[in-house]
């Protein structure tokens, strides 16, 4: 019962979208949610590792941005800056290209339940909720591109969200009994409507944050009789007694974004820490996998390159000025092409 009317919910928001908008027009939006959404909770997750583990993630998404951001520019004439305004910008992170790693280097070190912040805990299942909905929008989508350079960047891109979602799962404590999950997923989703809903100055839309967030109340309560009744255990033991101050908002985080790139573009990870290129294993299992990957090319370099053919300079939307990383600042050179 719980589920049907999570997946009413999920109609309701996900019709919400506009008609008129093409599927890359969408994704241009999804990206906009990914890296703000990453970057507001980073901000305010108080666990280190956690955190680390979000900053890392947001430079991939935010690069994941700029190619799709080109893409709409050099297949439809579109200005990706439309849509995002005046809140994001639009330029390289860390390049797509490189972040095509081994499976083995997309495991995290997992909370542990009994000591994380509640923060951190809501902070991991929203943000894997967001990954897996990406996930499964390119997954879905991702074909109905007409060219070839579009179908390969959906699928390369896809790819990677995928990996997202695993970085981010696996933050989560598994030795957490299903009904425990069961408590921490519903009080999650009371968290986020109970945030948008505080945020939301569209009135006909505020209705429905509202509407969802009594239903979630509703579905927190079936979770704690359920582990009242079958693990024995109080759930008001394991749950904050009040909503956190540190709500979920959506908004510029230019600067942020700007702090974390011009520190941490240059790292990627060996298991589950992250490390500058220099100290990555010279003959590792990252390299053999970067090698049989990117073989024939890269849609992500590829798209760029095209841009840059046609116009004689990438895409982007500098709102605070030149690139923090100067390796990224040229728009017209090969540089600009990884």
């Amino acid at each position: 019962m719980v589920r049907r009317i999570e997946q009413q919910q999920q109609k309701a928001v996900n019709w919400m979208i506009p008609g008129n908008e093409s599927v890359l027009e969408v994704t241009i939006g999804y990206e906009q949610v990914a890296v703000d959404l990453t970057a507001n909770l980073a901000k305010n997750e108080p666990d280190p590792y956690a955190k680390s583990v979000l900053d890392f993630a947001l430079l991939e998404d935010f690069d994941h941005l700029y190619r799709y951001a080109n893409l709409l520019d050099l297949t439809q004439k579109k200005s990706a800056g439309e849509i995002t305004g005046k809140y994001t910008e639009i330029m390289p992170g860390r390049p797509t290209s490189l972040e095509h790693r081994h499976p083995f280097d997309d495991v995290r070190k997992h909370y542990d339940d009994k000591k994380a912040h509640p923060l951190t805990k809501l902070h991991a299942m929203a943000i894997t909720a967001a990954e897996q909905q990406t996930m499964n929008f390119y997954m879905n989508a991702g074909n109905r591109a007409e060219d070839e350079l579009g179908r390969g960047l959906y699928l390369e891109i896809a790819q990677i969200e995928e990996q997202h979602v695993t970085h981010y799962e696996s933050l989560l404590d598994p030795n957490c009994s299903w009904f425990k999950m069961l408590l921490l997923h519903e009080y999650t989703e009371c968290y986020l409507y109970y945030s948008m809903m505080e945020h939301e100055e569209d009135s006909k839309v505020k209705k429905i944050w509202e509407e969802h967030l009594d239903q979630e109340i509703e579905h927190l309560k079936i979770a704690c009789d359920l582990m009242k009744k079958h693990e024995k255990r109080d759930p008001e033991r394991l749950l904050p007694a009040t909503m956190p101050d540190k709500l979920v908002i959506f908004e510029s985080n230019v600067d942020y974004v700007r702090d974390v790139m011009a520190r941490q573009t240059d790292l990627n990870a060996v298991e589950t820490e992250f490390v500058p290129s220099a100290k990555m294993p010279k003959h590792g299992r990252y390299q053999d996998y970067q090698t049989a990957v990117n073989a024939h090319g890269v849609p992500s370099s590829d798209v760029i390159r095209g841009r840059i053919q046609e116009r004689g300079e990438d895409y982007r939307q500098e709102l605070a000025g030149p690139h923090p990383v100067e390796k990224f600042r040229a728009r017209n050179g090969q540089a600009k092409a990884a």
